[in-house]
């Protein structure tokens, strides 16, 4: 009898040590960035995530959740990519409706995750290879009141190329002074928070005298 006591206690303690063990490796995912929305039609939610993290261990997650609906119509999903501890990238998706349990992540209450935008815009065009024009102020006029918005000819009230697709470019500087290129099909949303300096419009002002394919 005695040696069953024993038997199940230890049976118990090894139970719980793989409880521990599973929790605690649970527990290594640190969150990179999230993002809300439909197949290609994404915004950045790393923010609002972070801002909800500090209070909720969990929530069920909507459009009411991030106060928007980028696809409206669509079923649409949030993605969370996080790192693991052996440094490989792993993504979490949550379908609209769902609940998010944000104790498998690290670090999850205190809000201190996630990439902070290090791209600075130098200037944006819109149009094709052939025809385009710089809406490098109408963008910064934008930046200043829209966090993200949906963009056409509209948008930029021209039309370079009419019958045409298409696209928006921005050209930004990294934080180790590469440029890199990013292209945004007509009617695409468009998501300011991966920018640094987004939302005061306060970027290019070094003058950059870059053009559709980069720096002339």
């Amino acid at each position: 009898m005695r040696f069953e006591k024993i038997l199940r206690s230890g049976l118990a303690l090894s139970a719980f040590a793989l409880l521990l063990t599973a929790s605690a490796a649970a527990q290594q995912y640190k969150i990179l960035r999230a993002d809300y929305g439909y197949a290609n039609q994404r915004i950045d939610v790393t923010p609002r995530l972070r801002e909800l993290a500090r209070s909720n261990v969990t929530f069920k997650m909507g459009n009411s959740t991030f106060g928007v609906d980028p696809v409206p119509g669509k079923v649409k999903t949030l993605r969370i990519i996080a790192r693991g501890p052996g440094g490989n990238t792993r993504t979490f998706e949550y379908r609209e409706g769902s609940m998010v349990d944000g104790s498998r992540f690290s670090g999850w209450g205190g809000g201190n995750w996630g990439d902070n935008p290090q791209y600075q815009i130098l200037g944006a065009w819109y149009g094709t290879a052939k025809r385009n024009v710089d809406v490098t102020q109408r963008l910064r006029d934008l930046a200043r009141s829209k966090a993200f918005f949906q963009m056409g000819n509209s948008t930029f009230g021209v039309d370079p190329a009419p019958g045409v697709v298409k696209t928006l470019r921005i050209w930004a500087r990294g934080p180790r002074g590469d440029e890199r290129m990013f292209e945004y099909r007509e009617y695409s949303l468009v998501d300011g928070s991966q920018f640094s300096g987004w939302g005061s419009g306060n970027w290019n002002a070094s003058g950059w005298n870059g053009g559709w394919n980069g720096r002339r």
